[in-house]
C-alpha cells in the first residue's frame, strides 16, 4: 500500500502560513546558499500530490505563475468550487478522507499531502498520514493558520531522522 507523507514547512512556534496567508517568511536565518535541497530527495518518490484549495491557489498565483510546478505528479485539488480539472491536476468534492483511502489502494509512488490545515487535520485525525517530514523554520510568527490543531486523540511518532542548516530543523517521523 502507498505510503502518505507529510511534507511541510512551520514556524517555531506551530504555524504554516502568517495571519495574512503568507508564506514569506519560509527561509533559514542565513543566505540561501546555506540551504540543503532535501525536496529534491523527497519527491522522487512521489507521484501524486494532495492539497485543497487555498494551498493551489497560493501555487499558482504567488508560487508559480506561468507553469504548474508540480507538472510531473498528479495533483488532486480538493475543493467546493466548480473546477475543470486537467491531465494533471483532478479538482475533487470528496472529503480530504476519502481521497487519501482511494489513492492509497491504487498503485504508484507516494502520496505527498502538501496543505492546507483543513486538509491536513482530518487525515491526521483518522490515522492516514503514515510520515511526518516538517521543516522547523527559525521564525516566530505569534498568529496565523496552525499545523496542529486541536487534536481529539493522541498520535504517538517515532523521530526517525533529524537534519539541521541554515538555522532549519527538519525532523522525519513516522507512526509508532
Amino acid at each position: 500500500m502507498r505510503k502518505v507523507v507529510l511534507y511541510i514547512a512551520m514556524s517555531l512556534d506551530g504555524y504554516i502560513a502568517d495571519k495574512r496567508g503568507k508564506v514569506d517568511w519560509l527561509h533559514g536565518h542565513g543566505s540561501d546558499a546555506e540551504n540543503i535541497d532535501t525536496y529534491s530527495d523527497f519527491i522522487k518518490n512521489v507521484d501524486t500530490v494532495v492539497m485543497g484549495w487555498n494551498t493551489y491557489r497560493q501555487v499558482a498565483e504567488e508560487l508559480s505563475l506561468h507553469d504548474w510546478v508540480y507538472k510531473d505528479l498528479t495533483s488532486y485539488v480538493i475543493t467546493h468550487r466548480p473546477m475543470r480539472s486537467t491531465d494533471n491536476i483532478k479538482f475533487v468534492r470528496e472529503s480530504p478522507c476519502a481521497v487519501v483511502r482511494r489513492l492509497k489502494q491504487m498503485s504508484g509512488n507516494e502520496i505527498w499531502i502538501c496543505g492546507g490545515a483543513d486538509i491536513i487535520y482530518p487525515l491526521m485525525q483518522n490515522g492516514l498520514i503514515d510520515i511526518y517530514h516538517i521543516s522547523v523554520i527559525p521564525t516566530v510568527l505569534g498568529s496565523g493558520i496552525r499545523l496542529f490543531g486541536n487534536l481529539e486523540k493522541e498520535i504517538p511518532l517515532k523521530l526517525v531522522h533529524t537534519q539541521i542548516y541554515n538555522g532549519i530543523t527538519e525532523l522525519e517521523y513516522v507512526c509508532r
